[in-house]
């Protein structure tokens, strides 16, 4: 397995691959790697002849007073893994690799999709993931990229991203991979204390009392919301953000329950920000 920390260097080896007709898939990770991170890595090795990993801190996604300083790193650590995995390429950029100094353009989606869920108190994110998405995507010239459904809304938005800019590209979309007692696998998980991990609990929780409703019949969002906010406030270290119910592909709020509705939270355990979700499937 190769590392790469300039993009020259990525895009000599991929026009390599390229030229001998090999498929190429893009993993793009903020690095800290789990078992998350591992089910797209390994998605990616059995669809793709060729596989990159790019793992990249990027500034542009983080807001004022975010954790962008002390956001996990353990670059060793990540290139192990991904070589384990059997990923052809680790992408290590340093900040000034990706952006010049006097940078000034972005990629910005100006509907209300981005201004949803998590956008309502993060307003410049997603302006900087659609940014580092589209920088990667120029430079490694994928044909598959591959993201967690975790991240449900960023999904939403990279698809849309593809679809208004004409990029060849297919988005996959790779399941959530939870802890043996349900809490999501993240990298900020590393964040709580042992209190806090398992007050953490009520958001999976709360998304397996949804997912019941919704099995058992109820159709209105409001319901399912209502009861899955209600577990979560029964939890003293829990601070909601946001529960609600959107439509998967728009974002858009929804009263009604139908196939693909996303339900997703945000909620703050002590300091720590997690997310979870799921999707309607009848």
């Amino acid at each position: 397995m190769n590392v790469a920390t300039t993009i020259q260097q990525v895009r000599e080896q991929v026009r390599a691959w390229k030229k001998a007709g090999l498929t190429v898939g893009l993993v793009p990770t903020m690095g800290y790697l789990h078992e998350g991170h591992a089910s797209l890595i390994k998605t990616s090795v059995s669809r793709c002849d060729r596989t990159v990993v790019s793992v990249f801190v990027n500034p542009t996604q983080f807001g004022p007073n975010e954790d962008l300083e002390s956001y996990p790193r353990d670059f060793d650590r990540d290139s192990a893994l991904c070589e384990s995995l059997n990923a052809d390429l680790v992408f290590h950029p340093e900040v000034s690799e990706m952006y010049a100094e006097d940078a000034a353009t972005y990629v910005e989606i100006l509907s209300d999709m981005p201004k949803q869920l998590c956008g309502k108190t993060r307003p410049i994110h997603f302006r900087g993931v659609c940014t580092v998405v589209a920088k990667l995507f120029n430079i490694v010239q994928p044909d598959r990229a591959f993201f967690g459904e975790k991240d449900a809304q960023q999904l939403a938005v990279i698809r849309r991203m593809v679809r208004d800019m004409s990029y060849g590209i297919e988005i996959v979309g790779c399941p959530i991979v939870r802890e043996p007692d349900g809490l999501a696998k993240s990298s900020r998980n590393t964040y709580l204390n042992a209190e806090e991990r398992k007050a953490a609990l009520c958001l999976s929780r709360a998304v397996g009392l949804g997912k019941r409703m919704v099995l058992d019949g109820e159709r209105d969002a409001r319901c399912v919301v209502n009861a899955m906010t209600n577990l979560i406030m029964q939890e003293p270290l829990a601070k909601i953000d946001y529960v609600q119910a959107v439509d998967g592909v728009t974002m858009e709020p929804t009263d009604d329950i139908y196939q693909d509705v996303l339900v997703a939270m945000a909620v703050y355990i002590g300091k720590t920000r997690l997310i979870d979700n799921f999707s309607v499937r009848l």
